[in-house]
């Protein structure tokens, strides 16, 4: 079945500034840069009309193109709670007051008897972690973002700011810094259903989730061991096993319901795409389980569609050359 046509098409958060090539060949999009021009008026939305992309029938979703613009929005701006996709903006604080470089595991960092206590909670998602332990922060962040562990998330604020309220007000002031209005945290981990956004906001937070190289790595992995960590720490976000998928983050809870904040590329011919989104609300007031399945499905159908059909939506409209 094909999907409605994109609505309430608009500019991107920020400005039109290319990514940072990453990797062999990089990604190419429709900014202003050397040797290239910056996107013509309403390209972002010429582009956006070509697409036939099957958006969700509940919650928010956005979605855009690094460098292009937004290819639209549905489900309005009213923020509601986003889970454990907080966590994104946790890591992306922690890398900015403690920045890693290349291979850097970072400091190790001392797991406190609350962390370790929260490990046995069964009402919520945690990380196996023993106190006394001292895994590196690399480690943790890989603790925070695979296996979604809402005590590793309150063990980095502490380590960071000395209590989870003080960490909170610097998750609020990056919020705020980066144009996030319609954003509240009222933890580190999302757990708290008070802790609130749109889809619009998370995007902002994505396209300078993917510019850190360290936070851009750990999304992108589907599994990981930790030494003193039992077994094999899986991604709960399963479509990095589907084409082109690079990250990001899910987050489920009854009251938020499923929601996925997720990166793609997108090949044309030799270019690479970078193309971010996310998906609020979906089967809100169900099960976690089942919200998560739901917001996975959603995503999963929007990036193959605009993985089939981006290419040739920019073909017809002859994009400028990068």
């Amino acid at each position: 079945m094909r999907g409605r046509r994109v609505r309430g098409v608009g500019a991107v958060c920020g400005g039109t500034a290319l990514l940072a090539v990453v990797g062999v060949g990089g990604w190419f999009g429709f900014a202003r840069g050397e040797g290239g021009e910056a996107p013509r008026p309403g390209e972002a939305a010429a582009v956006a009309g070509r697409l036939d992309l099957p958006w969700p029938g509940e919650g928010q979703t956005s979605i855009a193109v690094e460098g292009l613009g937004s290819l639209g929005r549905e489900g309005g701006r009213q923020p509601v709670p986003i889970a454990s996709v907080a966590k994104v903006m946790t890591a992306y604080v922690i890398l900015k007051e403690h920045p890693l470089a290349g291979g850097q595991q970072g400091p190790r960092i001392r797991v406190d008897a609350a962390a370790a206590e929260e490990s046995h909670s069964l009402s919520e998602s945690t990380a196996p972690l023993r106190e006394g332990r001292r895994p590196t922060q690399r480690q943790l962040l890989e603790l925070l973002l695979l296996p979604s562990g809402n005590n590793v998330a309150r063990l980095l604020a502490r380590w960071d700011a000395g209590s989870e309220k003080a960490f909170v007000v610097k998750m609020n002031r990056a919020a705020a810094r980066l144009g996030m209005d319609r954003t509240t945290y009222t933890g580190a981990s999302g757990f708290e259903a008070s802790t609130r956004s749109t889809a619009d906001d998370q995007l902002k937070l994505a396209r300078q989730a993917m510019k850190e190289p360290v936070l851009r790595a750990v999304v992108a992995l589907r599994s990981t061991t930790v030494p003193g960590v039992p077994g094999t720490v899986t991604n709960t976000n399963r479509l990095l096993d589907e084409p082109g998928v690079i990250g990001l983050k899910t987050g489920s809870s009854t009251p938020a319901g499923g929601n996925l904040m997720w990166a793609a590329e997108v090949t044309s011919g030799a270019k690479r795409h970078l193309v971010l989104g996310v998906v609020l609300g979906q089967r809100a007031r169900t099960t976690p389980t089942e919200g998560l399945d739901a917001a996975l499905e959603k995503s999963g159908a929007l990036i193959e569609a605009v993985r089939t059909g981006l290419p040739a939506a920019l073909r017809a409209g002859e994009p400028v050359r990068t």
